[in-house]
C-alpha cells in the first residue's frame, strides 16, 4: 500500500502595522507563503512603517535604518515558528526603483522570509546561489518573473 506524504501545515497570523493602502490581502500571502512551505510551520507576517522597520534593524542587526525584510526564528526543532516582518515604504520605494509590481516584490520577500525561517541563508556566494534558484523556482510556480534578472544576482534581499 503507498501511502501519500502528509501535507504541510502553516499556521499564519497575518498583522497590518501600518498605514498603508492597498497591501496583500491573507488569502494572497497565505498562497505565497505556502508556496515556499518545506517543513510545519507557525508564521506571523507584520507590515510596518519605516520607523518600526527601523528600530528592528538597529535593535536587532546593528544596522542603521529600514530594510525590506527581517526574518525571527523562534524555534528551529520539529515545527518551525517564527515572524517575517517586512518594511512597507522600503518595498515601495524598491519595486518602484527596479521596475517591479508591488505585489511581485511583496510575493518575492516573502518567499525570501519564509526560506529564511527554514535555514536558507545567503552569507556566503554559494549558499547564496541556492536561496535564490529556491527563490525563482517557487516564484516562477506563482507566475511571478525571476527578481534577480536584471540585478545581475549582486545582492540578496536584506543585505543593508
Amino acid at each position: 500500500m503507498v501511502t501519500k506524504p502528509r501535507a504541510t501545515r502553516l499556521s499564519l497570523t497575518v498583522q497590518y502595522a501600518t498605514r498603508a493602502v492597498s497591501l496583500p490581502a491573507v488569502a494572497t500571502l497565505r498562497r505565497w507563503a505556502r508556496a515556499a512551505l518545506e517543513r510545519d510551520a507557525a508564521v506571523t507576517l507584520r507590515f510596518v512603517g519605516t520607523r518600526e522597520g527601523a528600530a528592528l534593524n538597529g535593535a536587532y542587526r546593528g544596522k542603521d535604518g529600514a530594510t525590506n525584510v527581517l526574518t525571527f526564528v523562534y524555534d528551529a526543532d520539529d515545527a518551525l515558528a517564527g515572524d517575517i516582518v517586512l518594511c512597507t515604504p522600503v518595498l515601495r520605494r524598491e519595486a518602484k526603483a527596479q521596475g517591479k509590481a508591488f505585489p511581485d516584490h511583496c510575493a518575492h520577500l516573502v518567499v525570501h522570509g519564509m526560506l529564511h525561517l527554514q535555514g536558507y541563508d545567503h552569507d556566503r556566494p554559494r549558499a547564496a546561489r541556492a536561496m535564490e534558484e529556491r527563490e525563482t523556482a517557487i516564484l516562477a510556480a506563482l507566475g511571478i518573473a525571476d527578481p534577480y534578472a536584471d540585478s545581475g544576482r549582486a545582492t540578496a534581499p536584506d543585505r543593508r
